[in-house]
């Protein structure tokens, strides 16, 4: 099984997580997401890491999103899946949307594992845009 797991700082991740649920169907075993909650220690939210991951096997592979590259969350998992021998098996992205993670659970499986950032993060980039809403009376209808 390919799992798109995602981590982040507060509660980013759980909040996604729960986006996700809502567009993709709930109750899906395939996403994943742990948080590092203020006050956290790093070895507490490791452990949360290695619970969050005891379902994944040997031969599924990890799609992981963290809030910021090079932050304590990503790191940290980084080094918890690198423990579990899953490394190999396992993409990082640092910077996640709901868009982003969206169009991974729903593209995941028809495609390798090494070719969705190439594929993801520039759609992501596309999605990121200003919102601007004009009014219906233009000034020289004044």
């Amino acid at each position: 099984m390919k799992y798109v797991m995602l981590v982040s700082h507060g509660m980013f991740a759980p909040g996604l997580h729960s986006a996700l649920d809502m567009l993709a169907g709930g109750g899906r075993e395939d996403i994943l997401s742990v948080s590092l909650e203020n006050g956290m220690g790093s070895d507490v939210y490791a452990d949360n890491v290695r619970k969050c991951l005891e379902k994944v096997g040997a031969e599924d592979e990890i799609l992981l999103f963290g809030d910021l590259v090079g932050g304590s969350p990503l790191t940290t998992a980084a080094n918890v899946i690198a423990e579990k021998g899953l490394l190999e098996r396992t993409v990082m992205v640092g910077g996640m949307s709901l868009p982003l993670a969206l169009s991974a659970v729903l593209m995941k499986d028809g495609m390798e594992l090494s070719d969705l950032p190439g594929m993801l993060i520039p759609e992501a980039r596309e999605e990121l845009k200003e919102f601007q809403i004009t009014s219906e009376d233009s000034e020289d209808d004044i």
